[in-house]
């Protein structure tokens, strides 16, 4: 309750911050004191005032200034400076930290100033309040005309204003009518972990235990109480059934552990500390350690199935850069000193790496293609500008200027020119910012863009050229169109259109349009085919080790598919081999070549080499062409598309681009009917898109170019762990669905033959149709690997129908992972909300860095936040924030796994003390005419939990370590272990329970037999018995926390041992010289001076404890031959020093690059020995006496074979052939 209250304080102080926030407005100052008043600003020699947040109406007209928080949802009116643009970044509501252009209606520039502005008589017409970011509809209404308002012309708040001066807007909503309010959580659920409703579900059976064992007792009671009238002692001192029923209750009401909760928060706490402390999530870069902001869930991180991600800031570095570009028919890679795509910690050098997967981390996916050899890069964009040097007029040169100048001419980009000469520019697409500065590399500098025209610093293969183009018009990109165009009048005074867009839109529209589309139909043909085999080959060896797996009688992992009618269940006995056979088995039997594991976008297989767009000799040759060779316009698209291809395939971002010369006639006669069709107040978008298809005909291809969002570190191999763990993992991003998925392709969750199912309302089918085919063929059909991708206006009318939404969930519980762009921050909640009500067992986990992903942390199970470039605003309001998202493989698959066992060792070990210490006590009462009369001493018995059995169930809790985090990670699939709560539950509580029954049992007649009874002892009486079996309990207790079940023995072992059991002497030390009250328990001396001194006592003590060891032993060996688990497995194979070795190289995180002949020379030939040892291990005999040797089991196919299976390379090609682990 105290920590709730906690949260609330501080949620309202975060409030109070947002809500006494100052912004400008014309008019008077409300709501603000004097001392509080920012003073009278000045704009256009007229006064605007301060006023708090709080008291915006609206009809209020708010002032901007540069770097400002937008403090409501504004229509623009006015925006000061040259631009007649406002940049806003909207990184709080869709996570895009890209800047956005907002303009004002068209009519408004007439007006002098802002405050004539506001005198005039327009009137705003909005929408009501609703939820949706990416479209508003409203009109402006003046005396002389209506005009449509649209998203561009709103400015919402969370936006803030960048790179420009002053902007002034109108309020249309305010306050929970916001946009960015009406997709926020208004009451954050109180997270509770899954596992406290089992707990609690034990707690009442044991309280049922408890009234059921007391009623039992006081019946016999009754039954034995006649025969107290034939014992004159006690003839007198019948007491009536309540209050015997009454003091069972009292004597036996500590076995339900109350002290659980209170020593749970103990250990819980412990465990973040653990977490917090390890130096492997702490970023070097950022200086930021990972950080937990609540301990209530720490189980639930080892429990996870489902993850939901946003992409920018998350699994992206918020940072594009241009990789590639086809001219000619020749691949030109940029930044050449760093030509690979990497995921390694080397990414974060001077000069930016690419993020690719590498064939290892692929598996079983791409390493089951054919053989491929792929060539390396031939020529850099570096050769190109020095190839263009030496030959200013061959064709290659001017195919490479044509295309450079389409890059730097086409796009939205606005320089911005520094102090220091230098130029920057300001773009709302980070891609068209990666090629204008590609172009500034490539000698084509935007040097300055004002009264449509653009000024270009020229230095591409001679000397520096100013030249100015005029521009006359921009056809803007929009996603039903899918490409933009500008049209430009150039020095020479031709007029040129330039167009860049996706290819498959470009390819119709060149004048080779048929030529082009065969062609690309050639290369799309043959890349299904690749896909195709690939897949095939996949779904071959699963269905093979799936039927092998039938014969054996295991059951395979790669089966286990969480549905909405519950979790699937699986056997058990699942071992090393079943999954790593599951996810890398076609790796020793794969025709891949070890030498060549990464993909690089520059590289060709075999089966699609291209030929030369200008000889076949000069492409095998290496060089670049030294004379006028005629281009062939088949070889120049085959080769152009194979590559595009290729980049898409590697994840890269990619267009393509086209131009033609327009002459004046057709040009004047073509604007006129643009002109009109942008003036239409009726279906304009439509009759601009009619207008543009009459000018972009008839295209010249000029070339493809590549980009790479770059990734963070390790994201490849994070999601390929995550995967293999059986995490399913959907990206959630307010980006458009192309870019969606190229970062799906690059970051591995979209692999090279997945079948990509898109959801979009704008089909001919309705979504119904879409749909249900989709699930039929996935539920009947054997598909490797599927994934769905929907937008966020599909969803909005997926959602709206409930039966339509019910078969949108089961599609997409059944495919591999969803990609949802263009996605709200309700709609990423919502999303979360289902999968956590509908899918049963299913635990979620959010992930994201910005502000816009704040309802989907506070919706999930768990709440992870990224310490990112949009601020800590996610990380705040998470449950526990990572600065980079490969630290989730850490903190999922290692700490919580541990924290799980760990929590679930410290809840079974605690009810199994409990059952064997207290059981003892209702057997005695055969013994003592069930009168309630205890065995152990009172002040003992209340000091049982706190002082000498506490220390052992919470530090099993708070640092058991059943395997090493370098074999979790290596072995992604023991996460399983709580995904299918397979540490806690009602079966295995009864197993623990019944062991303790047996042990109660044997403790107890063993003391009455051996001591109790015996004849020849000086002191057998009551509180020596007790003593006996008093010690012998916490011997036993302490001896199975802390040895027999906790793996990971250290020195907290030898104090938790020494503080309990010494703790118990010392405290039968003090009671026996302090006690004073003698009566009932002869406690004074006792230790001193009688049953301390008896051998029998001691002797008894022996054999007890040795007794209950020895059934501990034999049941632990008889789990480990019957019915060993994954756990036994890979705990033997740790002692074996060369398993161990190449379990670490398979936990490796880092790629090492060979970049030279010599490099990959030696990489083969250390694969090689590797290999070699591999075979020496498989040839070594196995027997399972725990020694180092490691492993052997047999399993009962029919066959009667022993079963050899191998840890495939689990780590990456540098990571060596990786751990190679013996199991059979």
């Amino acid at each position: 309750m105290a920590k709730e209250l906690w949260e609330d304080l501080r949620r309202h102080r975060l409030d109070k911050v947002e809500n006494f926030s100052v912004a400008h407005i014309l008019g008077e100052a409300v709501g603000i004191p004097p001392s509080a008043t920012v003073g009278m600003l000045s704009s256009e020699a007229s006064p605007c005032k301060s006023i708090l947040w709080k008291d915006i109406r609206v009809g209020n007209i708010v002032r901007l200034q540069r770097n400002e928080p937008v403090p409501a949802d504004l229509v623009l009116l006015r925006v000061e400076g040259s631009q007649d643009t406002a940049f806003v970044e909207t990184m709080a509501l869709d996570g895009e930290t890209n800047l956005k252009g907002k303009v004002c209606l068209p009519f408004l520039s007439q007006y002098g100033s802002i405050h004539q502005i506001a005198e005039s008589p327009l009137e705003v017409f909005v929408e009501e309040p609703n939820l949706d970011l990416y479209s508003f509809n409203g009109n402006m209404t003046s005396s002389a005309e209506t005009l449509p308002l649209t998203n561009e012309h709103v400015v919402y708040r969370g936006s803030v204003l960048r790179n420009t001066s002053e902007a002034f807007g109108m309020v249309v909503y305010s306050g929970e009518d916001s946009k960015i309010r009406m997709n926020a959580t208004k009451n954050p659920r109180i997270k509770a972990p899954a596992l406290q409703a089992e707990v609690n579900k034990v707690v009442v059976l044991t309280i049922i235990f408890i009234i059921t064992l007391t009623i039992s007792l006081t019946v016999s009671y009754q039954i034995m109480k006649p025969t107290e009238t034939r014992a004159f002692y006690i003839a007198s001192a019948a007491v009536s059934g309540f209050p015997i029923f009454i003091s069972f209750v009292i004597l036996l009401n500590t076995m339900i552990p109350l002290s659980l909760y209170v020593s749970l928060e103990i250990v819980k706490l412990c465990q973040v500390f653990l977490m917090t402390s390890d130096i492997h999530m702490y970023d070097e870069n950022s200086k930021t350690p990972m950080e937990a902001r609540t301990s209530t869930i720490n189980e639930e991180l080892g429990q996870v199935s489902y993850i939901f991600s946003d992409k920018t800031g998350t699994l992206t570095n918020n940072s594009m850069l241009f990789r590639r570009m086809s001219v000619a028919g020749m691949i030109f890679a940029h930044h050449p000193s760093m030509q690979r795509l990497q995921w390694s910690k080397q990414s974060q050098e001077k000069l930016p790496s690419y993020a690719t997967t590498p064939s290892s981390m692929q598996a079983p996916f791409a390493n089951s293609s054919p053989t491929r050899d792929r060539a390396p890069i031939q020529h850099t964009t570096s050769d190109l500008l020095r190839y263009a040097e030496d030959h200013p007029d061959l064709p290659l040169t001017q195919a490479g200027k044509a295309l450079i100048l389409s890059i730097a001419l086409c796009h939205t980009c606005m320089p911005e020119t520094k102090a220091d000469n230098t130029v920057d520019f300001q773009a709302s697409s980070p891609d068209e910012l990666a090629l204008l500065e590609a172009a500034k590399e490539l000698g084509y500098l935007l040097t300055n863009k004002q009264a449509g025209t653009l000024t270009i610093k020229t230095s591409f293969g001679g000397a520096s050229v100013i030249e100015e183009y005029q521009l006359l018009h921009v056809i803007e990109f929009t996603s039903d169109r899918k490409r933009m165009s500008v049209i430009v009048r150039m020095p020479d005074d031709r007029i040129c259109l330039f167009c860049k867009g996706a290819d498959s839109t470009i390819k119709g529209l060149l004048r080779l349009s048929s030529l082009a589309t065969r062609r690309s139909a050639d290369v799309a043909r043959k890349a299904h085919s690749r896909q195709s085999i690939e897949a095939e080959n996949y779904v071959k060896r699963m269905s093979t080790y799936n039927a092998r797996e039938a014969l054996s009688g295991h059951s395979s992992l790669g089966n286990n598919r969480l549905s909405t009618s519950g979790v699937r269940t699986v056997n058990s006995q699942d071992t090393s081999a079943k999954w790593l056979a599951d996810e890398d088995m076609e790796i020793l039997s794969s025709p891949v070549e070890a030498e060549s594991p990464l993909r690089f976008s520059y590289e060709l297989p075999d089966r699609l080499q291209p030929s030369s767009s200008i000889t076949q000799e000069t492409l095998e040759s290496g060089t670049l062409p030294s004379k006028d060779i005629p281009i062939d316009d088949g070889k120049l698209f085959e080769n152009c598309f194979q590559h595009i291809n290729d980049f898409a395939t590697d994840g890269l971002r990619t267009l393509l681009y086209a131009d033609r010369y327009v002459s004046e006639n057709e040009y004047i006669s073509w604007s006129r009917i643009y002109k009109e069709a942008s003036a239409s107040l009726e279906d304009r978008p439509q009759k601009i898109e009619d207008a543009a298809i009459l000018i972009e005909r008839d295209l010249e291809l000029l070339g493809a170019t590549a980009i790479e969002d770059k990734l963070q570190d390790g994201v490849p191999l994070a999601i390929e762990r995550l995967r293999r763990a059986r995490i399913k993992l959907w990206m959630l991003t307010g980006d458009k669905r192309e870019t969606a998925i190229n970062i799906g392709h690059s970051c591995n969750l979209i692999q090279d033959f997945s079948e990509i199912i898109v959801l979009d309302h704008e089909l001919p089918d309705d979504l119904n149709h879409q749909i249900h085919p989709q699930t039929w063929r996935i539920t009947h059909v054997e598909i490797a690997h599927s994934v769905v991708v929907v937008d966020g206006q599909t969803l909005s009318l997926i959602e709206a129908d409930n039966m339509l939404y019910a078969s949108f969930i089961e599609l997409a519980v059944l495919v591999d992972s969803v990609v949802c762009c263009r996605a709200s921050p309700s709609q990423k909640a919502s999303l979360v909300r289902s999968i956590r009500h509908r899918v049963n067992g299913a635990i979620t986990l959010a992930i994201g860095d910005g502000s816009n992903d704040i309802a989907m942390i506070q919706e999930a199970h768990v709440g992870i936040g990224i310490t990112g470039k949009e601020g800590l605003q996610a990380a705040r309001t998470s449950d526990y924030s990572i600065a980079q998202f490969r630290f989730l493989v850490r903190l999922l698959l290692v700490h919580g796994r541990w924290n799980y066992i760990r929590t679930c060792k410290y809840m079974l070990g605690t009810f199994w003390k409990e059952t064997l210490f207290y059981f003892t006590q209702a057997l005695y009462q055969r013994y003592n005419g069930y009168t309630g009369t205890s065995l152990y001493e009172i002040w003992s018995l209340s000091m049982f939990n706190t002082l000498f059995t506490s220390l052992p169930v919470i530090f099993i809790g708070i640092f058991e370590q059943d395997l090493k985090p370098e074999t979790l990670i290596a072995v992604p699939e023991l996460y399983n272990f709580g995904q299918r709560n397979r540490g806690f539950g009602l079966k295995i509580y009864l197993q623990w329970v019944a062991l303790a029954l047996v042990e109660a049992i044997a403790v107890f007649f063993l003391m009455l037999g051996l001591y109790g009874q015996a004849t020849f002892t000086t002191d057998n009486g009551l509180f020596s018995m007790g003593a006996l079996a008093f010690t012998a309990c916490v011997i036993i207790i302490v001896t199975k926390m802390q040895y027999w079940e906790l793996q990971n023995k250290t020195l907290t072992c030898a104090i938790a041992i020494f503080v309990s059991i010494g703790g118990w002497f010392l405290w039968n030390v003090i009671l026996g010289t302090t006690y004073s009250d003698n009566t009932i328990y002869d406690v004074k001396g006792g230790l001193f001076t009688r049953w301390g001194r008896s051998a029998l006592w001691w002797l008894c003590l022996l054999l007890i404890v040795v007794m209950v060891w020895t059934f501990e032993l034999m049941m632990q060996m008889a789990k480990v031959a019957c019915r060993p688990s994954d756990v036994d497995e890979f705990q033997q194979l740790e002692k074996d020093k060369a398993c161990w070795e190449r379990i670490k190289l398979a936990a490796k995180d880092e790629v090492t690059n060979h970049d030279t002949d010599a490099e990959r020379e030696t990489a083969r030939a250390e694969d090689a020995e590797r290999e070699r040892e591999v075979q020496e291990l498989l040839a070594r005999p196995r027997v399972m006496d725990g020694d180092a040797e490691g492993v052997r089991r047999r399993h009962s196919a029919h066959d009667g074979a022993e079963e050899v299976i191998e840890l495939d390379e689990l780590g990456t090609r540098t990571g060596k052939a990786a751990a190679t682990v013996l199991s059979m």
